[in-house]
């Protein structure tokens, strides 16, 4: 089987990009693949959410899956050293920040591992409006990183990510209008709101968590592959509009 996989590389700015975060195992994991996601989050040292898998599994998966996916590690480490050995422990030379990252860290993460591709999260309240925040922290950091993600968070359990609910897209939608960096939409997306979503905030990509599990927490072949058809079918429209 053959197939273009979307570049995350960052000489090569990315559009039409579909990430499928959260994996039990590799028959899981290769299913995405098959799918046609082209990016496999794997969440590893959470604060709040129980990681689905260990991390030496994840390592295997990582090696197994590429170059078919690309597989990136969701963290939410803080310490640029830290960052760079945890990856290269993971075989992921592609890592998606959720933490309170200093920018000094950042910069020394770029500096220490240029290797890597680095997607900072953005994280959108639903409690109170923190747009201005947001965009203060893209302005400092979109030297140092590759890729913004937007998320949502729960004011009720504190996660930042795989929450299940959708933010305000319009503050999504600004964010992408005034980022130097592509931007992935995440944050309750479904097969049936993700082609809205990319309407309205066109992102560089999109990423889906929880929006795909079954009743068991796995991912559902059927809403994968829905997901998936639907992301890219948009994103496709979207990039034929686009100059």
């Amino acid at each position: 089987m053959s197939r273009t996989v979307v570049s995350l590389v960052p000489s090569h700015p990315f559009h039409g990009l579909v990430q499928i975060a959260g994996v039990h195992d590799l028959q899981e994991a290769a299913m995405l693949a098959e799918a046609g996601a082209d990016a496999i989050g794997f969440p590893l040292r959470l604060p709040v959410n129980a990681e689905d898998c260990t991390e030496a599994e994840a390592a295997h998966m990582a090696l197994a899956i590429a170059p078919q996916a690309t597989p990136v590690c969701i963290c939410y480490l803080d310490r640029a050293e830290e960052i760079r050995q945890f990856c290269a422990a993971l075989n992921m030379r592609h890592v998606q920040l959720h933490g309170d990252i200093d920018t000094e860290e950042l910069k020394r993460l770029k500096a220490a591992a240029p290797e890597l591709f680095v997607i900072k999260s953005l994280v959108i309240r639903c409690d109170t409006d923190n747009t201005a925040e947001l965009e203060d922290r893209m302005n400092r950091m979109s030297e140092y990183v590759d890729a913004f993600i937007t998320d949502t968070h729960n004011p009720d359990t504190g996660a930042d990510g795989a929450t299940g609910m959708v933010h305000d897209w319009s503050i999504s939608r600004r964010l992408v209008e005034r980022s130097s960096r592509p931007v992935i939409l995440a944050g309750g997306l479904t097969p049936d709101n993700v082609a809205e979503a990319i309407h309205m905030v066109r992102p560089a990509g999109v990423d889906a968590h929880t929006g795909l599990e079954d009743a068991d927490g796995r991912k559902d072949r059927n809403l994968s592959l829905r997901f998936i058809r639907n992301a890219k079918q948009a994103l496709a429209n979207f990039s034929a509009i686009t100059p």
